[in-house]
């Protein structure tokens, strides 16, 4: 269960930030429009990557077990630009704004989760290289109940920020509550940071 909870604590921890995917998704829930699909796609997407990583990591791991602590310091290095841009950008909150464009067919909202997904460089950092080589730590069979609490981690943001968008709406509105946000995303990536730097 210890690897389960590690699992979904961080892969929320990364999930949770305003970006481009999360601000589409957001959009899409407060328009009602075609939720389901796009929470289905962003999910799965981070699924597959999430798998892929903690797969791709344990061969590297088996043939050569130096490439891991490359991917560690990486890690570290990472987390810590991560945790501490977080840590800066709540000095100066900014509401999340809600485009009030027309709505798309389904083509073109299809085209647009996998473009926002599969073609944002920051996805495979957080999927594929962080959420792997962290997994990785966990051992075998630790790091697969690892991934499995980030896929749930996944699948439960995406559906609840889809689906709960016009409940949360007020709430988003306020500079305040990304604030808070920021902080608290900001200081569990530099706690991860600081774990990983000590082997833990």
């Amino acid at each position: 269960m210890g690897d389960i909870a590690a699992g979904l604590l961080t892969g929320l921890s990364l999930i949770i930030a305003i970006g481009a995917q999360n601000a589409f998704v957001l959009r899409q829930g407060l328009r009602r429009s075609h939720v389901g699909l796009v929470v289905t796609i962003c999910a799965l997407s981070d699924v597959v990557l999430i798998l892929a990583g903690v797969a791709g990591i344990g061969v590297v791991v088996d043939r050569a077990p130096w490439a891991i602590e490359v991917i560690r310091w990486l890690g570290v290095a990472f987390l810590t630009v991560y945790g501490t841009s977080s840590l800066l950008r709540a000095r100066r909150p900014q509401a999340l704004a809600v485009g009030s464009d027309v709505l798309e067919s389904r083509t073109g909202v299809v085209a647009r989760a996998v473009a926002l997904t599969w073609l944002n460089p920051h996805v495979y950092l957080d999927t594929v290289l962080l959420l792997g080589s962290i997994a990785g730590t966990h051992g075998d069979p630790g790091r697969w109940w690892f991934a499995l609490g980030a896929c749930v981690a996944s699948i439960a943001w995406f559906a609840g920020l889809g689906h709960g968008a016009r409940l949360a709406a007020p709430r988003l509105s306020d500079p305040r509550a990304w604030q808070v946000l920021d902080v608290l995303i900001g200081v569990v990536m530099l706690a991860i940071a600081v774990r990983l730097a000590l082997g833990a």
